[in-house]
């Protein structure tokens, strides 16, 4: 069996770190909204994935986990007038609910990040101690110059305009311009731990490598998500791991899956071109969605468009003739 892995860029030979137990991790959602088809087509080839790797007689143990602190939480929470931790356990059941709608079942744990808070906090003081964090007066940053290997999955450095920049703190005492947030200080109205690093809350990127350090350990076979996290979130993943533990590398196989794409642009929340999962199963078969995500190389874009799916719907009739004739 072989893998395109996004690290090296070539098609690799299938070898996991320890026999036939294969511990795949895949970034799931932040909640604090309805999840849409562009969600649906990563976690449905995902599921296809974990799937085939256990037919093939693989023990295979699929991570997820669920950012259920962020700033877009926070926000949406008080917009409509909600505790923050009310609106991300809605949307939390809302998502495995949905999920579950689509046939996603092959999941062994979704991980919320609010549960490992000793772990972030053990990850960050332990960059400190390194050498490869700082403070400043709104929280504590990685210094990426401190890494030698920052770019090697991306190929890139540089924060550019395009890149999700509300998740790039722009702290006016950073060393440097791509350096992230590994701790946000308290700011007062927001949610907040008392921990040795003092009161705060956790960043983004380093919620998931404490929930796959926890879980797995400081190297794991598969990690998973669309083609727009690689950087720099699968880059600031790698650039904390290996800088905390010292094992290279992180991960083994790095797959990533293509856009969904509305007119030829990605479909996504901030454009508002959308379509929700529970909007999209009122009218088609969970199997129609599938078929249509399924049928298509997990690493390519797929447009999508009204056509397209009666096309699946067709496609799945004649398939459901063939089974039952």
């Amino acid at each position: 069996m072989k893998i395109y892995s996004t690290l090296t860029k070539t098609v690799e030979e299938f070898v996991p770190i320890n026999g036939m137990n294969v511990n795949l991790f895949v970034c799931g959602p932040t909640v604090y909204d309805y999840p849409h088809l562009g969600h649906a087509k990563t976690y449905i080839q995902f599921d296809f994935v974990v799937r085939y790797l256990r037919w093939r007689g693989y023990d295979v143990t699929y991570l997820q986990n669920i950012t259920d602190i962020d700033d877009k939480i926070i926000n949406r929470a008080n917009e409509n007038g909600f505790k923050w931790n009310e609106l991300s356990r809605k949307f939390e059941e809302i998502y495995i609910e949905d999920m579950k709608s689509l046939g996603n079942t092959s999941v062994n744990k979704y991980a919320r990040a609010t549960d490992y808070i000793s772990q972030i906090v053990k990850q960050v003081q332990t960059l400190i101690d390194k050498g490869f964090a700082y403070k400043t007066t709104d929280g504590i940053y990685f210094e990426v110059a401190k890494f030698k290997d920052y770019g090697k999955l991306s190929k890139r450095t540089e924060v550019k305009e395009n890149d999700s920049l509300s998740r790039i703190d722009e702290d006016k005492e950073k060393r440097g311009w791509n350096d992230f947030c590994l701790w946000k200080n308290y700011k007062e109205g927001e949610p907040f731990w008392e921990t040795e690093l003092g009161k705060g809350r956790p960043g983004w990127h380093i919620e998931d490598t404490a929930i796959t350090e926890t879980e797995f350990g400081p190297q794991y076979d598969i990690h998973g998500g669309a083609v727009d996290l690689i950087f720099p979130h699968h880059e600031a993943e790698i650039s904390q791991m290996e800088a905390v533990s010292g094992k290279v590398p992180l991960v083994k196989y790095w797959m990533h899956t293509g856009f969904l794409n509305i007119n030829s642009e990605k479909m996504s929340k901030s454009k508002e071109n959308f379509t929700t999962i529970r909007e999209a199963l009122k009218q088609y078969d969970f199997r129609v969605i599938r078929y249509l995500f399924l049928n298509t190389h997990y690493r390519s874009e797929i447009d999508f468009s009204e056509p397209t799916l009666i096309q699946a719907q067709n496609s799945v009739e004649k398939l459901n003739i063939f089974v039952n004739s």
